[in-house]
């Protein structure tokens, strides 16, 4: 069932439709209204025409009653009438033709613009669901992290009114961080992307060497890849040339990418994080030897709010639309190459920085 502000905002968009509907309509009826107006006045033009001609012809008669010729001028205004008529037949038939075109064609229009109508409401309809499944997501999604906040603060609480409960009190507070850590990510997330609908995500660029970020991502994954139970490999081919980008932003490409590696690769699977020059281009490459992604998706798999598997609780599907929008706003490129049951490998690139030439 459709939301008070869903439904709201469909009446709205039908009423604006039917508005520019009626526009048209009476655009094409004044049209046909113009259209006979303009039959008429070439039908009083034609009856006036031929009048004066009548009259023309009849003085000519007066002038000529005792020619001999009158029999020559009968037969060639006999002629001349038949071209007339056929002149005014072809025209009238030209005329017609092509006003049936225009209405074909009008037609046509009305009927494109209807599908167009009906692909852009059914386009509507799905980002509405799927905005109403985020919203529900991410809503359910805090309310859980919050009330693990409460409930771990309420078990310090308890904790703390005991003897020997450091050790509790402590994992209480590591969890909470978790939570905190995670909450503070997902709000993160939500300002990026109104950012980016905004068209005012912040990118400070400053000239620098691109490795030192993947071995700060690397550094920062290994002990939640340990954990897992996935070897986690840094490998950087040096590159020649330097690359203008914000560090934070292209940190924060790394770790969604890393995250989602390590989220989707079994136990004793192996991510690998590489970096490298080829031609104008520095290169980043995160391998992972996990579930993979279907072909169908590897494309939209970079659109808000999709995720890879149906019904995954592991994210709200905003990190690869983020990343995607990172790096284009870096002038780079974002895709993916993946097998099905074999891994995945996530690509993106940045510009090789050029240095202005000195004056």
């Amino acid at each position: 069932m459709e939301k008070d502000g869903t439904h709201s905002e469909r009446e709205q968009t039908d009423a604006s439709l039917r508005v520019e509907r009626e526009k048209v309509d009476d655009a094409l009826g004044q049209n046909t209204a113009i259209d006979e107006t303009a039959d008429a006045v070439v039908t009083r033009a034609r009856a006036h025409a031929d009048e004066v001609l009548a009259e023309a012809r009849a003085k000519t008669d007066r002038r000529s009653a005792t020619s001999a010729s009158t029999t020559i001028i009968e037969k060639q205004r006999v002629q001349e009438d038949k071209v007339l008529e056929k002149e005014r037949f072809t025209a009238d038939q030209t005329l017609r033709e092509e006003r049936e075109e225009q209405v074909a064609l009008l037609s046509m229009e009305r009927e494109e613009t209807d599908k167009d109508l009906l692909s852009e409401r059914a386009r509507s309809d799905h980002a509405i669901a799927t905005r109403d499944e985020f919203l529900g997501i991410v809503s359910h999604d805090l309310r859980n992290m919050l009330s693990s906040v409460m409930s771990f603060a309420a078990l310090i609480e308890r904790a703390a009114k005991q003897k020997n409960q450091v050790e509790k009190v402590v994992t209480h507070a590591q969890r909470i961080q978790r939570s905190g850590a995670r909450m503070d990510q997902l709000i993160g997330d939500l300002v990026d992307i109104a950012s980016i609908e905004a068209g005012m995500l912040a990118v400070t660029r400053e000239v620098g060497d691109p490795t030192h970020v993947v071995t700060e991502a690397v550094d920062s994954f290994q002990a939640q890849a340990s954990a897992s139970g996935i070897s986690l490999v840094g490998e950087s081919v040096p590159p020649s040339s330097l690359a203008a980008f914000d560090p934070a932003r292209i940190l924060q490409v790394l770790t969604n990418l890393l995250s989602n590696a390590i989220k989707f690769t079994p136990a004793k699977g192996k991510v690998v994080v590489r970096v490298e020059q080829i031609g104008n281009e520095i290169r980043f490459a995160v391998s992972d030897t996990g579930i993979g992604v279907p072909s169908d998706k590897l494309e939209t798999v970079f659109e808000r709010f999709l995720q890879v598997t149906t019904n995954d609780r592991r994210g709200v599907g905003l990190g690869l639309y983020i990343s995607k929008c990172i790096v284009q706003g870096h002038g780079g490129r974002i895709w993916a190459e993946s097998r099905v049951g074999e891994g995945s490998t996530f690509y993106f690139t940045l510009p090789v920085h050029v240095a202005p030439p000195v004056s």
